[in-house]
């Protein structure tokens, strides 16, 4: 395989584990967005290579990056996936769109020429966002000078300004890839923290230019190299789910990785690039896609959903019963219980939409809250059958850190489990 195919599926280090983004950040469109949590794109391809049939349609129902469906495009698969973030669904459907690379350039051409009559207003762009975004910010902290934001509102300004959907999209996906980086925070454990000196930080607006330019020649580069499958068509969903996956189309493979029970709040995670680049204008905007997330963890306070029929996971719930008042959240047993709900839901809907004999790979992380240990590998292989699927392998993929709050050692297993999807039932989930 050649040019950017063959790139992507490039020679993995073996002390780098398949089902991290570590070893990928320089690989052609991996390099548009930081993104640790992305799987391999030589993992994508081997549970493909192991499906047997050469091509079909891959479902990947939390996208993430964007890794399973660019890499089934370009070893010529179909490829749904549904994201619920909307900034990671647009960095998804910018890397799979095909581009005329002229117009690209064009476009960018505009911008450049358009950029500096901008005027934006900071104070109207971000009234209700978070008051530690721009200086002056908040008790003497804040996320981005005055300078750099303004320039950074004028370049989406003008970015929001072309005709074309896709080339916002292109665009707009660039911009949000260099924010954090002009920032004063970097992201690290269970969110942002702010750099060491950061006062002392004096990044301007040319700074901006800069590092746009280059994120932009790189991913132009990504773009006019690449020779993605002609006939591969893959489309993105837009929300949880949870909720989408029932509109779902038939597929032939799964291969997704659900949040772990750890408590991490993915959307405070990104929250830098959907509030500065509009995706969130509001606090109401912001509970609605908190609320939209699988229940992972317990900075959204939410009903608790009755957790599903497992031994495993009811002897962990009583565990973490007895010791709630040694516990960091007193909602960390709902929590988990909710977490278990949503993915046997998941699960059940993956099963419907896949066709019998065909293939459902998980990849889960355990979590442990005090000492006790939530074994997520082994409750879903005994939710696995009233799901509509059976176990065929499970297989340790790396070793994980606790959380801070537990000392930070590494304690924690990611499993790659392997389903096989049973007959389906009469009636739909």
């Amino acid at each position: 395989m050649e040019g950017v195919s063959g790139q992507l599926l490039e020679w993995h280090p073996d002390h780098v584990p398949l089902t991290t983004g570590q070893a990928g950040r320089q690989l052609p469109f991996q390099r548009w967005f930081p993104f640790k949590e992305a799987f391999a794109p030589q993992f994508v391809a081997d549970v493909l290579a192991r499906d047997g049939r050469g091509t079909g349609t891959l479902l990947d129902p939390f996208g993430g990056s964007g890794t399973s469906a660019l890499t089934a495009q370009h070893l010529g698969w179909n490829a749904h996936t549904i994201e619920v973030n909307p900034f990671l669904a647009d960095l998804i459907q910018a890397k799979l769109h095909a581009y005329d690379v002229a117009q690209l350039r064009r476009n960018w051409s505009t911008i450049l020429a358009r950029v500096g009559r901008a005027r934006p207003s900071l104070s109207r762009l971000y009234a209700q966002a978070p008051r530690t975004l721009v200086e002056p910010g908040e008790a003497d902290r804040w996320v981005f000078s005055a300078a750099v934001l303004r320039r950074v509102a004028a370049y989406r300004q003008t970015i929001e300004a072309l005709p074309d959907a896709a080339m916002r999209r292109f665009f707009r996906v660039q911009l949000g890839a260099i924010l954090v980086p002009l920032s004063h925070v970097v992201i690290s454990g269970k969110g942002r923290r702010y750099r060491r000196g950061w006062q002392q930080l004096n990044w301007t607006g040319a700074d901006v230019d800069a590092r746009l330019a280059r994120a932009v020649d790189s991913a132009i580069a990504d773009v006019a190299a690449a020779r993605p499958h002609a006939g591969s068509r893959c489309t993105v969903a837009r929300g949880d789910a949870r909720a989408l996956l029932a509109d779902a189309p038939v597929a032939d493979c799964a291969l997704f990785s659900p949040p772990y029970p750890n408590s991490f709040d993915y959307t405070d995670i990104y929250n830098l690039e959907l509030w500065v680049l509009g995706y969130l204008n509001s606090k109401d905007d912001n509970r609605r896609l908190r609320h939209a997330t699988v229940q992972s963890h317990v900075q959204l306070i939410r009903t608790a959903s009755p957790p599903p029929d497992s031994p495993q996971l009811t002897r962990c719930l009583q565990r973490l019963a007895r010791v709630r008042d040694q516990l960091w959240s007193p909602h960390i047993p709902a929590m988990v219980g909710s977490y278990f709900h949503d993915l046997a839901h998941v699960l059940h809907h993956v099963a419907w939409k896949v066709t019998p004999g065909g293939r459902v790979v998980v990849v889960v992380g355990d979590s442990r809250y005090e000492d006790v240990y939530v074994d997520v590998a082994a409750i879903l292989q005994e939710l696995a059958p009233a799901c509509g699927l059976r176990v065929t392998q499970c297989e340790a993929m790396r070793s994980m850190r606790v959380s801070p709050q537990q000392g930070g050692q590494p304690g924690l297993t990611e499993t790659a489990i392997t389903f096989t999807v049973q007959r389906r039932s009469t009636a739909a989930p």
